[in-house]
């Protein structure tokens, strides 16, 4: 049947992905790579078919299982594992996608029977058919919490501590951005191409105000050594830690390294670069993509970041572990992980930056970043860590680029509303010389 095999390859990497509670953009490129062992290689249409059903169930899924209760009756957990999975697709597929209504109730049906659920066939296809009759129409809450977690696919306790943090209006926003298919920025190797060539040989357009930051055209791979894939946030944090040519910079937390490497690309690949990450294997990501783009002054090296002894250095990078809240629109399926399991992250994020500020020489900066947006683990460290340490004073970033100067506070939450990036905080701190 004309793509059941791209529902078939969708809902069982999902099945796979929420069991594992593995990456998703992981799963999905290792399902499509091998269409699970078993199912043909899929058509350019059926992979942007599963790959659009896939994603967007999970960034939809508390939306998707509100639909699914109304029309049960029942709790969506107390449904077998397949059966909700399969009825989480079909529902998104109807309320998002162009499919014809008859064609997609009647292909969510043969799936359910494929992966051995026969039995429940007749539910199914009763459940997607008196969805379409009532008008697919999603159930919100009366209370405003309720309604959010619906609309917008984020969990209570999640969602709270975002409008504590920030308010609704731009909460609000920030989670509208995080259900869009996100654009892929790169940075372009200026060691490799000017400004004129590599747009010649990609297509990729600058972004307005960013040095070195072009928007890649949606479908276009990235070319290796020429450009390395960073989001907006990433870039706009090393242009806040500013390296010069000739310093030493360390980098704390650095794999799997474009930090390290855009750092290195501003250095003119002129001083030392030292990129440290608790893992060799991840050490050795590093190492592989700094010999791709030609970056010699790299050095990658095995240590934690808050015990390994260091050398003195004109900048330190502390890109610290933290919840990720910030870049939910690249991976959905952060936004459904309890805040309760981050609690513990602030302690080691302080440690970080007590660590990475013994290493700052006088008048060096100290650069504190995360890719969240909540406050106990953005500004509250901060400030714990300035009430301990009257050698450093926060100091604005990008006063040199008069298109981002007016963004640089002394403690920056990015948002996508303003330049376009992911959620991203950035912390720019100055030792007293």
């Amino acid at each position: 049947m004309n793509g059941l095999d791209a529902r078939l390859v969708c809902v069982r990497t999902l099945l796979r992905s929420l069991a594992a509670n593995s990456y998703s953009n992981l799963a999905l490129t290792g399902a499509l790579g091998s269409a699970l062992g078993s199912a043909p290689a899929l058509s350019p249409q059926d992979t942007a078919l599963c790959t659009a059903v896939f994603r967007g169930v999970l960034e939809r899924m508390l939306t998707l299982d509100a639909c699914i209760a109304k029309q049960t009756k029942r709790q969506p957990q107390r449904l077998d594992r397949e059966v909700l999975c399969v009825l989480r697709c079909g529902f998104y597929e109807l309320l998002y996608l162009h499919t014809p209504e008859p064609a997609a109730v009647n292909l969510w049906t043969e799936a359910v029977k494929k992966l051995r659920k026969t039995s429940a066939a007749g539910m199914v296809n009763a459940v997607l058919r008196g969805f379409i009759r009532g008008g697919k129409q999603i159930p919100l809450p009366a209370d405003k919490i309720g309604a959010m977690s619906v609309t917008y696919s984020v969990p209570a306790p999640l969602l709270t501590l975002l409008l504590q943090d920030h308010g609704e209006q731009a909460v609000s926003a920030f989670l509208e951005n995080a259900l869009e298919v996100p654009p892929v920025y790169v940075r372009r190797n200026p060691l490799r191409l000017n400004d004129a060539e590599f747009r010649s040989q990609t297509g990729a357009e600058p972004v307005s105000g960013i040095p070195g930051a072009y928007r890649l055209p949606r479908g276009q791979h990235p070319a290796e050594g020429i450009m390395h894939v960073q989001d907006l946030a990433s870039q706009l944090c090393c242009l806040a830690l500013d390296p010069q040519p000739g310093e030493t910079v360390l980098d704390l937390c650095a794999a799997p390294g474009g930090k390290s490497f855009t750092a290195a690309e501003l250095m003119q690949n002129q001083g030392r670069m030292i990129a440290y990450d608790l893992h060799e294997k991840r050490v050795n990501l590093i190492r592989s993509g700094a010999k791709t783009l030609g970056l010699s002054c790299i050095s990658a090296e095995t240590g934690d970041a808050r015990e390994t002894e260091k050398p003195r250095a004109d900048r330190v990078l502390c890109d610290v572990p933290c919840s990720g809240y910030g870049v939910i629109r690249r991976k959905p399926e952060i936004r459904y992980k309890s805040p309760d399991d981050a609690t513990g992250l602030p302690e080691i994020q302080y440690q970080i930056l007590e660590a990475g500020a013994k290493a700052v020489r006088p008048g060096g900066v100290l650069l504190y970043s995360t890719c969240t947006v909540l406050k106990r683990e953005n500004e509250d460290v901060v400030r714990r860590f300035l009430a301990a340490h009257p050698e450093y004073h926060t100091e604005k970033p990008w006063q040199d680029y008069p298109a981002l100067a007016a963004y640089g506070q002394d403690m920056t939450t990015l948002f996508p509303a303003m330049l376009g990036s992911d959620g991203f905080f950035i912390a720019k701190l100055r030792r007293k010389t």
